[in-house]
């Protein structure tokens, strides 16, 4: 399993007329999370799309426990509890300053040769990372 953190800081613009983080903003934390945690793994989104690699979104849920509010600085976790197939799943956990939480997701990407747009299998390369991570039991 992989588990990264990362935090953001509610803008007012993301707040709703009740005061709460609007709901669809979760996407773009999560979002964040998820590129930001490729990143630190050596992958990068870019490089995925610009070798012909695209990764839609196939799958979004999300449960809500409790409101995050303006100003909030809120930890999103961010797990891979398998290892990727033709489809990654990043689970996450959005926490407040108290480490409350506030609501926890889940978004499977699916890997799309972007010149067929046909479903295929990660990359040797894009594999290799997640070998230290998910050791294949014999």
């Amino acid at each position: 399993m992989i588990e990264k953190s990362i935090s953001v800081r509610v803008r007012y613009a993301e707040t709703d007329r009740m005061g709460y983080v609007y709901y669809g903003n979760y996407a773009v934390y999560f979002e964040v999370a998820r590129v930001e945690m490729l990143r630190e793994l050596g992958l990068s989104y870019k490089q995925l799309e610009d070798s012909g690699i695209i990764l839609p979104v196939m799958d979004y849920s999300i449960q809500f426990k409790k409101p995050a509010f303006y100003d909030d600085v809120l930890t999103i976790k961010t797990y891979i509890r398998k290892k990727p197939t033709a489809r990654i799943v990043f689970d996450y956990e959005t926490l407040n300053e108290d480490g409350i939480l506030l609501n926890t997701a889940q978004v499977t990407l699916v890997f799309v040769n972007k010149a067929t747009g046909k479903p295929m299998l990660p990359t040797t390369e894009f594999n290799e990372v997640f070998i230290p991570y998910f050791r294949e039991e014999k």
